[in-house]
C-alpha cells in the first residue's frame, strides 16, 4: 500500500467513533479457533470477514463456517470476502473437516454460510445439506442455523429452480434459516451487485411455505446512505414475507476500494430501530454498531 493510501487508511480509522472500537478479544480463544480451522484448511467467515465480534462468539461456543472456498462468484461493494477470480474447486471432505472442528471446539450452536456459489448446477444447495447432515452424525446436539446465499445462478434460472434449492437446504430442518437484504430497497444495486432486493425477500417467504416451523431471519448493515424511513420500510417488507428474526448493524469499510461510509448511526438511533422492530413482531432483534448476522444467534 502506498503512504498515501496508508495515511487515508489512518486518517479514516481515526474518525471512526469510539463506540466502533473494542478489544479484539482473548489471543487464546482467537488462537484455539484458528489453529484447527487452519490445520483442516477450512474457513470462517469470522476470520474471513475479521468481525470485531469473534473473540466473543468464540469465547460463547459459536462461530459462523465459510462452506464451499473463500471466493465469491457475485461482486457486492461492501464485502470483505474474496472476488473477482476463479472460485476454487469444491473439497469433498469440507463436511468432514467442518464436523470435526465442530466437535474438538465443543461448539454448542453452529452457523453455516457460504460465498455465493453461480457456478455450480445447485448454487451449493446440495452441499449446505450435506454438511449439515455431516455435523449432526458427530455433534447431535449442537443447533444448526444456515446463512444462504440466494440460489438464483443467473440466465436460465427461475423461481422454480430457486425453490427446489431452498427446499433442498430446509429438508434439514436448520433451526433457523438466514437470508441477508442487507440493505435498503434503494441502494441494492449500489451495494449488493448481482442481487435483488425482492429476490431475497422470495427467499424468506419460500422457507416459510415449505415449512412454517423453522425461524427465518435477516439483517441490514446501515451506513451506506439510507434514511431512518427506509430502514423501517425494509422492516416492514420482512415482516410481510414472515420474518421472524433480525439484525442491524454498522457497515465498516473494509479498505479503500470498498464502499465508503456515508454515516455512522449511533447507538441510541439503533436502539431506537430495534425498539420499532420488536414492536413490529420480530421476535428476536439484535441493533447496534458491531451486531454481525450470528451475533449471539445461539440466543434465540
Amino acid at each position: 500500500m502506498s503512504e498515501r493510501k496508508t495515511a487515508d487508511k489512518k486518517a479514516e480509522v481515526e474518525s471512526m467513533p469510539a463506540w466502533l472500537r473494542r478489544p479484539i478479544g482473548k489471543a487464546s480463544e482467537i488462537s484455539t479457533v484458528q489453529r484447527i480451522i487452519k490445520q483442516r484448511q477450512i474457513h470462517t467467515i469470522c476470520e474471513e470477514g475479521r468481525c470485531p465480534n469473534r473473540g466473543e462468539c468464540y469465547a460463547q461456543k459459536t462461530a459462523t463456517f465459510l462452506l464451499m472456498g473463500p471466493v465469491c462468484t457475485r461482486s457486492c461493494a461492501f464485502c470483505q470476502v474474496d472476488k473477482g477470480h476463479a472460485p476454487m474447486p469444491l473439497d469433498p471432505q469440507e463436511p468432514q473437516k467442518v464436523a470435526e472442528a465442530v466437535k474438538l471446539l465443543g461448539l454448542k450452536y453452529v452457523v453455516l454460510t457460504s460465498v455465493a456459489r453461480d457456478d455450480l448446477a445447485d448454487g451449493g444447495a446440495s452441499w449446505f445439506a450435506g454438511a449439515i447432515a455431516t455435523i449432526r452424525n458427530s455433534s447431535s446436539e449442537t443447533q444448526i442455523e444456515v446463512l444462504t446465499a440466494d440460489f438464483w445462478g443467473g440466465k436460465g434460472d427461475g423461481e422454480e429452480q430457486q425453490r427446489d434449492r431452498i427446499a433442498t437446504v430446509v429438508a434439514q430442518k436448520p433451526v433457523c434459516y438466514n437470508h441477508n437484504i442487507e440493505t435498503v430497497e434503494r441502494l441494492q444495486g449500489v451495494v449488493r451487485r448481482g442481487a435483488k432486493y425482492h429476490r431475497s425477500l422470495q427467499v424468506l417467504k419460500i422457507v416459510k411455505d415449505i415449512e412454517p416451523q423453522i425461524a427465518t431471519k435477516s439483517g441490514l448493515m446501515l451506513g451506506h446512505g439510507e434514511t431512518a424511513s427506509e430502514v423501517v420500510a425494509a422492516m416492514a417488507d420482512l415482516r410481510a414475507v414472515g420474518c421472524d428474526r433480525l439484525t442491524l448493524g454498522q457497515y465498516m469499510r473494509p479498505s479503500l476500494a470498498h464502499l465508503p461510509v456515508q454515516k455512522y448511526w449511533t447507538p441510541d438511533e439503533f436502539d431506537e430501530l430495534g425498539e420499532i422492530a420488536r414492536k413490529m413482531g420480530f421476535t428476536h432483534v439484535r441493533s447496534g454498531p458491531l451486531v454481525r448476522s450470528s451475533y449471539h444467534a445461539g440466543e434465540a
